[in-house]
C-alpha cells in the first residue's frame, strides 16, 4: 500500500480507503463489514469513512467497534455532519448547534476521543460560511476534530469557505470529497484546479461507479443477485447498456495489463496528483483485497489513451 499526503496537510492516508456508506449498518450483515474493515487494515489500508447519517448512526457503531481493536494512533478516521438527524427544524444543516451536538453524538457512537477529519457534507446556503468553519474550529482547538473537510462544494463555495477562514483565521479546509470516476468527471474543469491552488486534496467516492466499473455487469436486464445494481432501485437506473460496453472496452485493456478492470478505474483515477485517496465501499473481504492492490500502478501513457478514446 502506498500513501499520500491529505492536501497540503502533514497527515499521511493510504491511496486506497474504506467506506461504509450503503453497506454497514445496512444491507450489509455485520459479520462481513467487520471482516472488510479487518481485511482493509491488514492490506495497509489506515483510512476509514463514515458519517452520521449512513444509517442513522449505525454505521458508525460498527465501524467504531471494529476499529477500536488497534491502535488509535494507526489509522485515520473520517465522518461528516450536514444530514438529517431528526424531525426538529435544526436536526439537519451546518449550523454552529447542529454542528456541535451532531460532532459530540458521533464521538459517542465511534466510541472515540476525536475524529481525524470532520466533512461538511454538503454546503448549506441557509447558515454563514464562517459560523459552520467558526464550530469546526472550535472543535479542533478541543482537540475532538483534527482536519477540515469538505463534500460536494461547488468551486464558488470552496472559495467562499476559503476566503473566511483566511479573513476570521480559521482552520482551513484540507480536503474534499467529491465523486470522481470514468464516468463522472466534473471535478476536472474546476474543482481539482481550485484545490490544488490551495492545498485541498480530494477523497473521491463512487469511485467504481457503484459497482459499474468492475466488470460484473453483462446486460442492464441482468444484474447479478449479490449487486448493488439487484438491491437498489437507483443504481440499476443508472447503468446503461452504453456504459456496459464501454466498460467491456476497458476490460481488453485491463486483461493487457494484467489487472482487473477495478483496478484499472482505480489506478486511473490515482493519477490525479491532487487526488490524496480512492474511497471504495466493499460488501466483502475479498473485494477489498483486490481494489487494495490497485495502490502503486501505474499506468503507461499507451493504456492512458486507449481509456480516454473508450471513454470519449
Amino acid at each position: 500500500m502506498q500513501y499520500r499526503r491529505l492536501g497540503g496537510s502533514g497527515l499521511k492516508v493510504s491511496e486506497i480507503s474504506l467506506g461504509s456508506w450503503l453497506t454497514y449498518g445496512g444491507y450489509v450483515e455485520k459479520q462481513n463489514a467487520v471482516k472488510a474493515i479487518e481485511t482493509a487494515y491488514d492490506q495497509g489500508i489506515n483510512f476509514f469513512d463514515t458519517a452520521n447519517v449512513y444509517e442513522r448512526g449505525e454505521a458508525e457503531i460498527v465501524v467504531g467497534e471494529t476499529l477500536r481493536n488497534y491502535p488509535r494512533e494507526s489509522y485515520v478516521l473520517a465522518t461528516k455532519v450536514f444530514g438529517k438527524m431528526g424531525e426538529g427544524p435544526n436536526d439537519r444543516g451546518l449550523s454552529r448547534k447542529h454542528i456541535t451536538e451532531q460532532a459530540n453524538a458521533s464521538l459517542k457512537r465511534l466510541g472515540l476521543d476525536y475524529v481525524d477529519i470532520l466533512y461538511c457534507h454538503r454546503f448549506d446556503p441557509e447558515t454563514p460560511v464562517q459560523e459552520t468553519l467558526r464550530a469546526i474550529d472550535d472543535l479542533v482547538r478541543q482537540g475532538k476534530v483534527l482536519y477540515v473537510g469538505i463534500s460536494e462544494w461547488t468551486a464558488a463555495n470552496i472559495a467562499e469557505g476559503l476566503a473566511a477562514a483566511d479573513r476570521y483565521l480559521l482552520d482551513r479546509i484540507v480536503v474534499n470529497q467529491p465523486v470522481y470516476n470514468m464516468f463522472n468527471r466534473y471535478i476536472e474543469k474546476d474543482i481539482i484546479p481550485i484545490s490544488a491552488q490551495n492545498g485541498i486534496g480530494q477523497v473521491v467516492f463512487s469511485p467504481l461507479a457503484q459497482g459499474l466499473l468492475t466488470g460484473k455487469y453483462n446486460s442492464a436486464n441482468d444484474m447479478p443477485a449479490d449487486s448493488r445494481a439487484a438491491k437498489l432501485d437507483w443504481v440499476r437506473k443508472s447503468i446503461s447498456e452504453s456504459a456496459i460496453a464501454k466498460v467491456q472496452q476497458l476490460g481488453a485493456v485491463a486483461s493487457e495489463l494484467q489487472i482487473t478492470v477495478s483496478q484499472l478505474a482505480l489506478a486511473w483515477i490515482l493519477r490525479q496528483p491532487n487526488v490524496s485517496s480512492a474511497l471504495i465501499g466493499a460488501s466483502r473481504p475479498e473485494q477489498v483485497t483486490e481494489n487494495a492492490a490497485a495502490s502503486g500502478i501505474v499506468l503507461p501513457a499507451e493504456a492512458l489513451e486507449r481509456i480516454e478514446s473508450i471513454l470519449a
